[in-house]
């Protein structure tokens, strides 16, 4: 008779233990990654039409050119790399500034003031694609934006108003990387923008840090 060595308990259990702790930590992978992988198949899958932002994202986003040709008021270069590392409420307009441009400048400072502690992740900027020179009077009701000089062909390329409409027509949002990625509706509702512009800011939190 051949005698066949029997199983040694412990050694039993061992394999049991380490095979439960192996299916229960796959479990917790799964529901870690389940968010993730919803996330993924409704943005790159369902897509839903449905959006709850205001304004319009600009996918994919368009990097601030190089080639700008800024300008501060005094005509001396600003690099456009100098307009990264902060949030930008960005208006154009020329500096005679009509009655639209000015109510732009005036919303972008209100704005700004209404995000609270938050505010100081903001500049607002004016760029003006002619040569002239804003009134005192249009800079202090802005509340101290950076006015400058820019190429008007080379804001063209960059920028882009909605159909129907002029770039004057609009605000638009620039990320801390300089990518231009929202426009806001011409003659917009402010406490619709001012929603857009707090998720923003909420959802950047965590890399963002105010001031240039």
């Amino acid at each position: 008779m051949t005698v066949h060595a029997l199983p040694v308990p412990e050694v039993v259990d061992d394999r049991r233990r380490t095979a439960s702790g192996r299916w229960k930590m796959l479990a917790v992978l799964a529901v870690c990654a389940a968010p993730v992988i919803a996330s993924y198949l409704t943005y790159f899958v369902i897509r839903p039409e449905t959006r709850t932002n205001y304004g319009t994202l600009i996918t994919p986003p368009r990097e601030i050119p190089a080639a700008l040709g800024l300008q501060d008021l005094a005509g001396r270069p600003v690099e456009s790399a100098s307009l990264k590392r902060q949030w930008l409420l960005l208006a154009v307009g020329d500096a005679a500034c009509d009655a639209r441009c000015e109510r732009q400048l005036v919303l972008m400072r209100q704005l700004r003031e209404t995000l609270g502690r938050d505010r100081d992740r903001v500049d607002k900027v004016w760029l003006l694609p002619d040569a002239g020179t804003p009134t005192e009077r249009l800079l202090e009701a802005s509340g101290g934006v950076s006015a400058l000089h820019a190429d008007r062909a080379a804001l063209a390329a960059w920028l882009a108003p909605a159909d129907g409409h002029r770039l004057e027509d609009h605000l638009y949002i620039v990320d801390p990387m300089g990518q231009w990625m929202m426009r806001v509706p011409a003659d917009p509702e402010p406490a619709k923008v001012k929603r857009d512009l707090e998720r923003l800011l909420r959802a950047s939190a965590s890399w963002d840090q105010a001031g240039r």
